[in-house]
């Protein structure tokens, strides 16, 4: 697991290579603002050996997240994650790596009839109650992530997963209603918890695409404060001595910048955007989608461009993500070491302080 002596050891390697506040804080270590995701691409032996050469490459160059999902091209991602820390000369304690459960998960490569193979796999055996399958490929229920997270620990060969996020619950909102959804989370937090406190897992926290950067009235929206609320009950009935919920997940982007500027959430001193809630709740954020899956490669708007530095359009879109408030570390997928190399580089470069950043939205 990644501790805080080994990753400031990193930050102390690195730092004189980036711009001010590079490494931020997690916990009572230090983590890259930039992450590396594995979400990319087909599920392929040579998408494996881009994605292998490609951490290495950020491992070696500053960036020290690693972010994945058990689905994420069908459990491969996880396993050249596991490949690659092995292979690697950073100690593993230095790298804070994430993965998710809740989505049904193909093994190695798509299988022809997903349906039956879903049913024969998980549902026929018992791992997954027919009732809490929406969609057909997706579950929170506790025995299903504890499950779920059990093979995370497989494919990644750790002993030990440092966050480990529940995946869309949003999803479970096409069949639940919102308090049923709240329900399900807390009995799957009561089980990260009691992981946390056994060892298995750092922190545990929730990634999401829609829920915290939606309207309340939009059909995917749910409450981060009622989530957090649901995390602190948790905590109390697995009796841990205080929750170990730390992070959220979603997307953030210069096209896409709804955490920031949707109040979604209520609060006592009124309603607050995903990112400002996070950061008074003293939560971890990272961003997906950091440039909008390579779209922001081309392109963004003239006027934000302007204001923000790098060399390239990809290095200004990574630091307007990793500019936000609240943000801990900007996700973009990477499974070429020539991107790595531009990514990275873009963290050479200062973000926005926070009037600068105010100032892109005038």
């Amino acid at each position: 697991m990644a501790t805080g002596p080994a990753t400031w050891d990193y930050r102390n390697t690195h730092h004189d290579d980036f711009g001010r506040t590079h490494f931020r804080r997690y916990g009572d270590g230090l983590v890259s603002s930039l992450g590396l995701g594995t979400y990319l691409g087909e599920p392929t032996d040579t998408v494996d050996e881009g994605y292998e050469d490609a951490i290495l490459e950020a491992l070696e160059r500053g960036c020290n997240v690693l972010d994945t999902a058990i689905n994420y091209r069908c459990q491969r991602s996880e396993r050249v994650i596991g490949r690659a820390l092995e292979e690697s000369d950073v100690d593993r304690d230095a790298v804070l790596v994430a993965t998710k459960g809740g989505f049904v998960p193909f093994d190695g490569e798509r299988p022809d009839d997903p349906g039956r193979y879903v049913k024969e796999e998980y549902v026929d055996t018992g791992l997954v109650d027919r009732d809490d399958l929406v969609m057909g490929s997706h579950c929170i229920a506790p025995d299903y992530v504890e499950n779920q997270l059990e093979h995370s620990l497989a494919n990644l060969d750790l002993e030990a997963i440092d966050l480990y996020y529940v995946h869309n619950p949003e999803t479970q909102l096409r069949e639940n209603t919102r308090e049923e959804v709240y329900d399900q989370l807390e009995e799957t937090f009561v089980r990260l918890e009691e992981r946390a406190a056994a060892g298995d897992i750092g922190h545990y926290g929730v990634a999401t695409w829609d829920a915290f950067r939606v309207p309340q009235d939009h059909p995917s929206h749910l409450s981060l404060p009622a989530v957090v609320e649901r995390a602190r009950a948790a905590a109390k009935e697995a009796e841990t001595g205080g929750t170990h919920f730390r992070a959220i997940q979603l997307p953030f982007n210069v096209a896409m910048a709804d955490a920031f500027t949707v109040e979604a959430h209520e609060t006592p001193t009124g309603a607050k955007s995903a990112l400002w809630f996070a950061a008074d709740a003293g939560l971890n954020v990272f961003t997906s989608a950091s440039i909008a899956q390579g779209d922001l490669a081309r392109d963004i708007p003239e006027d934000v461009a302007a204001r923000l530095n790098g060399e390239t359009t990809v290095q200004r879109s990574i630091n307007f993500a990793r500019s936000a408030p609240g943000v801990t570390s900007s996700l973009v997928g990477m499974s070429d070491p020539t991107h790595v190399r531009e990514n990275v580089a873009a963290c050479e470069y200062d973000p926005l302080g926070a009037e600068a950043f105010d100032a892109v939205f005038e």
